[in-house]
């Protein structure tokens, strides 16, 4: 009966009236949030939405009204926004490749015992600390410069003539400096799940006589797939909006061989002054963007419910 009292309802105040005042008070505790969410991200995409079917270039006002999907078309049918894609999956497909293969690698060797191995963590790590126009800069300046830099200066002590990579060979370039700022991130990742690896497998591994090739393909691979996945789908997320590298060091040349989606969206907002036509680029790129995100999320699902 004690029980029963103490679980019972107040008299004179509904059951139905107590939740609908949690509700209120749990609405009003998240509203700053959702407003804050509302103005942060919802807001600046209507007025994406919005410009990208109006005729609006910053040069010459009278380019004005409603423009339909002439924006879209124009910028689909022009030939530098299909090379923008193709440099952007290049550009997204190199640095993966790069980052995941030499990352996996480095997570496997740095997982072992040796002398100096914290130090070797730390400088493997290091240079995800630095920020891209910072690592453009030191490439660009540093490294890679036809005259005064190191790549130069190695090369003409062989006796090869330095080469202009940035001039020659845009696009790799870019794949190298991007791959070198992700390189640690996927080092880490990878290096962390390396840890959790049971040492008795290997160990049984090793003693029914499997090579260290053998361990890698059939033990540890396995062991890094879902760490793989996850690195795969934050970097691509990141690696489609790459700017500051392309625009510190080859500024989308020559011509546009080093132009991907978010530069040339920035070209033609703030270079040529087409707000019009950067934002029907914009929406094209939110749609890019979600089908990628989209696939990617269902393979780390699948890869999770394995």
């Amino acid at each position: 009966m004690d029980t029963m009292a103490v679980h019972a309802p107040l008299p004179g105040r509904p059951v139905g009236s107590a939740a609908r005042s949690r509700r209120m008070q749990g609405f009003v505790l998240q509203s700053p949030a959702i407003m804050l969410l509302l103005v942060w991200s919802v807001v600046p995409l209507l007025m994406t939405l919005w410009y990208s079917v109006r005729n609006y270039n910053l040069l010459d006002p009278t380019q004005h009204g409603f423009a339909g999907l002439a924006n879209y078309r124009y910028l689909l049918t022009d030939p530098d926004f299909v090379t923008s894609l193709e440099n952007t999956a290049i550009l997204v497909g190199g640095v993966l490749a790069i980052s995941v293969g030499l990352g996996t690698l480095l997570a496997v060797l740095y997982n072992e015992e040796f002398a100096g191995r914290g130090i070797a963590r730390l400088l493997v790590i290091s240079p995800f600390f630095v920020m891209p126009t910072v690592a453009a800069l030191l490439w660009k300046n540093l490294m890679l410069h036809p005259i005064y830099g190191v790549y130069s200066a190695m090369m003409r002590a062989v006796g090869l003539t330095p080469i202009d990579w940035l001039s020659r060979y845009p696009l790799a370039t870019l794949v190298m400096i991007v791959a070198w700022e992700w390189l640690p991130f996927a080092t880490l990742i990878l290096l962390t799940a390396m840890q959790s690896l049971d040492t008795e497998q290997k160990e049984a591994a090793r003693m029914d006589g499997a090579g260290m090739v053998a361990q890698f393909t059939n033990i540890t691979l396995p062991h890094l797939s879902r760490a793989i996945t996850v690195v795969i789908m934050i970097e691509t997320i990141f690696l489609l909006t790459v700017f500051a590298e392309i625009s510190v060091t080859t500024a989308g040349g020559p011509g546009v061989a080093s132009t991907n989606l978010a530069f040339l969206i920035y070209s033609r907002a703030l270079l040529q002054f087409d707000v019009g036509g950067a934002s029907a680029g914009g929406v094209i790129a939110i749609v890019v963007a979600n089908i990628v995100a989209a696939f990617l999320l269902r393979a780390v699902a699948r890869n999770l419910e394995t």
